[in-house]
């Protein structure tokens, strides 16, 4: 079998970062990984930050609110709020950061999550549009290569013990 696709390209021209990512799973079980708040808890933040989602609401005006918690118990809050979902294929979320009562700390990004499958291999591609460059440019300082690698990995053992 041929290694999975994993890609990770920043372009400072256009604001974007894309990722692909391959995994060896169903379509619907992927999709339910980025959706389900219980499956997302367990793989959204890098080792050892945990993920605890205050609010799921999965539609369009919907919303995830959720904070990264780190091993001594700190708390980076994010919101997700829903634009666009085309149910098995496609969803869209303005993405910024937050303090723990949902006032958000703009500027932030467009987020753009589409699905495929062949084979048994679903491939998850990632568009993430910043308002900002140097909004960008701090994210990808901050590790978010690193950490957005070390949480798709997460998300491959939790599919791998679901499947």
């Amino acid at each position: 079998m041929k290694p999975l696709l994993f890609d990770f390209n920043v372009d400072k021209s256009t604001k974007t970062v894309t990722i692909d990512r391959e995994f060896d799973a169903e379509l619907s079980l992927v999709w339910d990984a980025f959706t389900v708040k219980e499956i997302l808890d367990q793989w959204w933040a890098p080792k050892p930050y945990e993920s605890k989602t205050k609010v799921m609401d999965f539609r369009v005006g919907g919303r995830r609110f959720y904070a990264m918690v780190s091993p001594e118990g700190n708390e980076m809050w994010h919101l997700q709020q829903y634009t666009s979902i085309t149910p098995k294929t496609n969803f869209k979320y303005f993405s910024v950061f937050a303090d723990q009562d949902e006032n958000p700390h703009l500027p932030g990004s467009d987020w753009d999550l589409t699905f495929s499958e062949k084979d048994g291999i679903t491939l998850v591609s990632i568009s993430i549009y910043n308002d900002s460059l140097e909004r960008m440019e701090k994210m990808i300082e901050m590790g978010f290569k690193e950490g957005f690698t070390m949480t798709l990995n997460e998300l491959e053992k939790v599919i791998g013990a679901r499947g």
